[in-house]
């Protein structure tokens, strides 16, 4: 059973506190948002699955959005489709309705993975895409020095790629994606070159891994990180970064399809 509070959110966070601004800081990547568009294919129509504000939603498709929160909802820019109010664990569709279905950092958010997944299988003739972190690596990024509490949360939440795969069946194929440094979709590992960054609180309630770790502790790690920048102390180790055009992180691409 899926448990939604009160604004609909459905998974584990809580997107009427955390949702507030989320687009101020996570807007589509176009060069993750080609990525996408070459893991599609040639298709038509596209199921958009924990939808949020419509991130990687190309005017190229026809799209479908499903996204529970009503907080995320009231972000979607006029130009994308309404979004519908229902969960990935019970998609309102026919079987075999969208040429192909697409979850973009969302499926560590729902409450039963094998049943989202599932939904998404049989609601699709095509392409199953799923855009996530690679838990085995979210902690190879330099913020686990100064937060590791997020960075646990990160690796616990998002399921291993071989589940994902497993759980949509098919012949499925992983591409990790390489991370730009101006990169416009302000997950954690966005700011791989931009530390500073994350100290605006904004930032942080964009990446919802930090809603899960105390206000105290949260500020001790966001004091830690300022003292570094302000002496020097991350420069001398991370400062190559700042000019590194791309990062090889752990965002990653699965696309499933049926044998």
């Amino acid at each position: 059973m899926t448990v939604r509070l009160q604004d609909g959110s459905a998974g584990d966070a809580n997107y009427e506190a955390i949702g507030v601004g989320y687009t101020g800081y996570r807007q589509p990547d176009p060069r993750i948002a080609q990525a996408i568009a070459g893991t599609l294919g040639d298709v038509r129509s596209v199921l958009n699955v924990g939808a949020g504000a419509g991130s990687y939603e190309a005017a190229a498709y026809e799209i479908t959005a499903v996204e529970p929160s009503a907080s995320m909802r009231a972000q979607r820019p006029a130009h994308l489709v309404e979004a519908i109010d229902a969960v990935a664990e019970d998609l309102p569709f026919d079987d075999d309705f969208f040429d192909a279905s697409m979850a973009t950092f969302s499926v560590h958010q729902w409450g039963d993975l094998a049943a989202g997944l599932g939904e998404m299988r049989r609601v699709t003739r095509g392409p199953v895409l799923v855009l996530t972190c690679d838990p085995d690596l979210v902690r190879d990024f330099w913020l686990n020095r100064y937060a590791p509490l997020v960075l646990d949360t990160e690796a616990r939440r998002y399921p291993s790629i071989a589940r994902i795969a497993e759980l949509l069946g098919g012949t499925a194929t992983v591409t990790y994606v390489q991370i730009p440094l101006d990169c416009t979709d302000g997950f954690n590992e966005a700011y791989y070159g931009r530390p500073e960054m994350l100290l605006d609180p904004g930032a942080r309630r964009a990446n919802s891994a930090w809603s899960f770790v105390p206000e105290p502790v949260a500020a001790a790690y966001t004091e830690h990180l300022a003292r570094d920048l302000a002496n020097g102390t991350w420069d001398a180790q991370y400062g190559a970064l700042r000019t590194q055009p791309e990062c090889q992180g752990s965002l990653v691409l699965i696309r499933a399809i049926r044998d």
